[in-house]
């Protein structure tokens, strides 16, 4: 569940009479880096109560017996070690040093005892790999940065991994995706503990928003791992990243992989983590979001030089992924680096000027003096059907009876929540399309 879910999960397990909820654990380890350790001890570690934020006891525990070299050559001393996790009731691993090395085994041990005993156990970005391998995230769904999360789930294949949160709170365990996210996830656990003006007042002193929208999507790139290169499809992902243009579907690039349709879904999702659908629908999105930054091309001839096979297909897989049109995602993107001539809203083309208030239109906005009457076009304000029954195809257009290829557009459940088959979805994991 992410953060803009409405209900929490609630934790399972009661806490060991030694455990107290107020106490927060930070584990760290030698080679973590500084930003992401920092978060929990800026965020749990302050007494704020003059600004209306409820206090936490913080304890900062070595993960391993060795010198806490963190990035910069920095060395911290920690004033506990494993054995205080024994006290706390969330204990918080900020981040690990290397997706490729194993955790020390007294802190998987100690981290394992803690779950048992009711604590709350949190990863903030690749904090994530310690807790899967402790166990403690088989058959659960987690977040970790998008660059890591193919890794993640390849690595662990039972854990529900998806990289499109910013954070994911399944009870009693909690993992969020990069830096920013960890400040997100943390803000979530006093909104949680303590209700929502406790969280704002305390992102008010962070001076970070209380709740970001949205997720990791817009920052998404080709989102792989790193051992790809020495798999046989890397040559079909390859051919596929370069052909973006074409209309193909996951048949034709099962053919090139010289399987069948249902064995390269389970090799590509075990390499990725994602079915080939979902993977293939995001690198059109982005090959998008790069064409409507770099070039004057219309939203219909960036529809075509992506893959889709309609412009409305373009929309709604757009707005889905980034929530935002492709008109407004290149007004915003445009009015943040203006052109020859410096930042005034005069010298922008009036085609932007008319996509910046269409944007705002969308987000409910406007300027002192304009009228809130909302932009209209064919079918209904701000392109919605005007009436459901003569919605849009959800195919992107063409014969309503007929739908189109499935590179375009899920068909099957399990593409469409990025569920992996077979497997029920779990208590407090939110299904999302993924495309």
């Amino acid at each position: 569940m992410s953060q803009d879910s409405t209900t929490v999960p609630e934790t399972s397990r009661k806490l060991s009479g030694r455990r107290r909820r107020e106490i927060v654990a930070v584990l760290l380890f030698s080679g973590g880096p500084i930003f992401e350790s920092s978060i929990p001890l800026s965020v749990f570690g302050i007494d704020r109560q003059d600004a209306g934020v409820p206090r936490y006891r913080l304890l900062v525990c070595a993960g391993e017996d060795v010198p806490l070299r963190t990035t910069g050559g920095l060395e911290l001393t920690a004033p506990y070690g494993l054995e205080a996790l024994s006290r706390a009731g969330t204990v918080v691993v900020p981040a690990w040093r290397s997706i490729t090395q194993p955790p020390p085994t007294a802190a998987l041990d100690a981290l394992r005892r803690a779950h048992e005993e009711g604590a709350r156990i949190v990863g903030l970005c690749t904090g994530a790999f310690v807790l899967a391998a402790a166990g403690l995230l088989d058959g659960r769904p987690a977040t970790t940065h998008w660059m890591y999360a193919p890794t993640l789930a390849k690595r662990y294949p039972s854990v529900h991994v998806d990289p499109r949160e910013l954070f994911v709170d399944d009870g009693d365990i909690l993992t969020s995706a990069g830096t920013a996210a960890g400040i997100d996830l943390c803000l979530h656990i006093v909104r949680t503990d303590h209700g929502a003006d406790a969280a704002g007042a305390l992102a008010r002193r962070l001076v970070v928003p209380p709740r970001r929208s949205g997720g990791q999507e817009r920052y998404l790139d080709r989102s792989l791992p790193e051992e790809i290169g020495a798999d046989p499809l890397a040559e079909v992902v390859a051919w596929a990243l370069e052909h973006l243009h074409e209309q193909f579907d996951v048949e034709a690039l099962a053919a090139r992989a010289y399987m069948s349709r249902r064995t390269f879904d389970r090799r590509f999702r075990s390499l990725t983590g994602s079915a080939p659908l979902q993977w293939l629908i995001t690198q059109r999105v982005l090959q998008a979001q790069r064409l409507l930054e770099t070039s004057d091309y219309s939203v219909d001839e960036v529809a075509g030089r992506c893959g889709f096979r309609s412009p409305v297909a373009l929309r709604g897989h757009f707005r889905r992924q980034l929530g935002s049109s492709p008109a407004a995602y290149r007004a915003a993107y445009r009015a943040r680096r203006p052109q020859g001539g410096g930042p005034d809203r005069a010298d922008r083309p009036e085609r932007l000027e008319r996509a910046d208030r269409l944007e705002r239109a969308e987000l409910g906005e406007q300027r002192p003096g304009e009228h809130s009457m909302p932009l209209r076009r064919p079918g209904g304000p701000l392109g919605h059907p005007a009436h459901p029954h003569h919605a849009p195809h959800p195919h992107g257009g063409g014969d309503p009876g007929k739908p189109e290829s499935d590179a375009y557009v899920p068909r099957l459940p399990e593409q469409a929540t990025g569920r992996v088959p077979g497997r029920p979805t779990l208590p407090g994991q939110r299904e999302r399309p993924v495309g």
